[in-house]
């Protein structure tokens, strides 16, 4: 007996969704380096985009490590409405004929991160800051409206 429900057999995502039990590969079909695949250092190194997602009270909170990219050189967008995606790219660095490399662990490539947000988000309010390498989105959430308590009397 298969422990995936029968509706996501065989159907994959790389939509990180937090509220699903389904098993997530965020590259399905991508190999890495670091587990022997065929993918290069550079493009596996990047693509794999270090992102921290808290909730607070009043929102939810995505950290994404960006070290060396500039505001234009990153993406964050809103699709089908409530998955909220991270993109960008750092430029391979430009070679000169006489140069001799010596040692390349800086990565280059593109990263593209999905994320689905929970109903309660407020998708038309999020912001989006860069500031050290770092870039914050913030995603405020609806307000949890409390049951109106009514007092009924007691007769007798």
């Amino acid at each position: 007996m298969s422990l995936i429900p029968s509706f996501f057999e065989g159907r994959r995502s790389n939509v990180f969704d937090p509220f699903s039990m389904d098993i997530w590969d965020p590259f399905p079909g991508f190999s890495n380096a670091v587990s022997g695949g065929g993918a290069s250092r550079e493009t596996s190194a990047f693509a794999a985009a270090r992102i921290d997602w808290k909730e607070t009270p009043e929102a939810h909170v995505f950290k994404a490590d960006v070290p060396g990219l500039k505001k234009e050189e990153v993406k964050v967008e809103v699709e089908e409405g409530n998955v909220l995606q991270i993109s960008g790219q750092r430029s391979k660095e430009q070679e000169e004929k006489t140069d001799t490399w010596h040692r390349v662990e800086r990565s280059s490539g593109s990263f593209l991160r999905r994320f689905r947000l929970p109903e309660n988000a407020k998708v038309d309010q999020i912001k989006a800051a860069m500031e050290n390498g770092v870039l914050t989105v913030t995603v405020p959430k609806e307000e949890v409206k409390k049951p109106e308590t009514k007092a009924i009397q007691i007769s007798g």
